[in-house]
């Protein structure tokens, strides 16, 4: 069958690229709806498509539109990367915490940040599903933005749409696990649990063998070689990741909980504000020097800045460029693909736990293994967690419940709680002082808080 892709939030700076190339080595032929409710970034996510296609010369029709209801019709697939206020608002996520002492090198799952966010984006994506529910019941619909526990579970809790959620993340780091290791990644199996972000490793073997005593013994030695600042390299915007001696705190984790938590130290230290109050980090600050922040924004804008150049630019696009882009978009293909084939394929995905994971909530959105059939995605069953790593989610998830409350309802009362259970303010009046000085700045997103 013919695929009818409608990619809401085409102006992201980099998804609609590395989806537009994938199509394209896929090589089927597909109808591509393009939907972004800012014209400009609309305008230059069409134009480079179109050269794309014309580049790679797939058999691919584009569309492009800022009301998606004209195109969702015939859906059969709906892929969110929406980012409401794009990334002048996510800064504000991010600056506003920092003025009050609280440093995040990413800002946008948890902490403050990610509660924020998380205001904005759910209401948009509850006003996506409805839609997508009453003009495309038969699509297959998945997001990729973030906070995506929060995002997902708001959906199917307001919704009931089968939302899909994806991520690279467990992905990558099961490709850095077996590099770690020195073994081939097709060597390389595991089982990885948990929350988008906070995903537990929780078996991991080699041509099936338990390789989580080696992993222990990785562990002992990067801890005991420590950090040597000097070989950090400055002004890279992910210098700390790149030390030979790197993801240290996400190492020591693995002592203390016997397994490796993805996405590794950028994000898993964010969960976990109690060890890096005002940002403190191995000897640098989290967000500023390690894992710069203001250099992944100025990463997004310089992304953009090129897209636009090149969707702009009359001369024709260099086929080369095709094969150099990310290609973390292939599994949202992999997955259709096996879909409508009828062929097994077991991914990492967001769903709600019906009762794969049994000493977790139901309904609360995990991070866990999917087999994909003919009929969908359904969660493969795994044993239960151990306490320990249950305790880590447990908060978490009453998190998550309570900003999807204080997103839908518009209460400012149950934001307020969210930053406390967050973890990272040290006071009630920590959390209202903060409460407000987001729900100001990003007042233009948020209507459901208006008197």
């Amino acid at each position: 069958m013919k695929e009818s892709f409608v990619q809401i939030g085409a102006g992201s700076a980099v998804f609609t690229r590395g989806l537009v190339a994938a199509l394209i080595r896929q090589g089927r032929p597909a109808e591509l709806a393009l939907v972004d409710v800012d014209p400009r970034a609309l305008r230059v996510a069409e134009g480079l498509t179109r050269k794309m296609v014309a580049a790679g010369g797939a058999p691919i029709t584009v569309h492009a539109t800022t009301d998606r209801r004209t195109v969702l019709p015939g859906a059969t697939a709906v892929i969110c990367t929406i980012g409401v206020g794009g990334r002048r608002a996510w800064e504000q996520d991010v600056f506003i915490p920092r003025r009050h002492g609280l440093y995040a090198p990413v800002g946008d799952t948890v902490g403050p940040g990610g509660s924020s966010r998380a205001l904005r984006m759910i209401p948009a994506m509850v006003a996506i599903a409805r839609d997508v529910l009453e003009l495309a019941p038969n699509a297959i619909f998945i997001n990729y933005s973030n906070p995506m526990a929060a995002i997902c579970r708001a959906v199917r809790h307001a919704t009931g749409a089968p939302v899909i959620g994806l991520c690279h993340g467990v992905d990558s780091v099961a490709d850095y696990l077996a590099h770690e290791l020195g073994e081939p990644r097709n060597d390389l199996t595991h089982t990885a649990v948990g929350l988008n972000h906070l995903t537990w490793f929780v078996d991991v073997r080699v041509r099936g063998e338990d390789a989580r005593p080696r992993l222990r013994a990785l562990a002992e030695r990067k801890l005991a070689a420590g950090v040597d600042p000097s070989l950090a390299m400055p002004g890279y915007p992910f210098a700390a990741m790149d030390w030979p001696h790197h993801n240290l705190f996400t190492w020591e984790l693995v002592l203390r909980f016997g397994a490796f938590a993805s996405a590794r130290d950028r994000h898993t230290t964010e969960f976990f504000p109690q060890f890096f109050r005002h940002g403190r980090y191995f000897g640098q600050t989290l967000g500023v020097d390690a894992f710069s922040f203001e250099s992944t924004i100025a990463e997004g804008d310089a992304v953009f800045a090129e897209m636009q150049r090149l969707a702009l630019d009359p001369a024709p696009l260099p086929a080369e460029i095709l094969a150099e882009l990310d290609q973390e978009q292939e599994q949202a293909l992999e997955i259709l693909s096996a879909i409508r084939d009828g062929r097994e394929l077991i991914v990492s995905a967001n769903l709600p736990n019906t009762g794969q994971v049994p000493n977790l909530p139901h309904a609360a959105v995990l991070e866990s293994p999917a087999r994909v059939t003919a009929a969908g995605l359904e969660p493969v069953p795994v044993p239960p967690l151990p306490a320990g790593i249950v305790g880590t989610l447990a908060t978490r998830l009453a998190w998550v419940e309570t900003l999807v409350e204080s997103a839908l309802e518009g209460s400012r009362d149950k934001f307020i709680q969210a930053l406390v259970l967050d973890g990272s303010v040290d006071s009630f009046d920590a959390a209202s002082r903060l409460a407000d000085e987001l729900l100001t700045a990003q007042a233009e997103y948020l209507p459901q808080f208006r008197p």
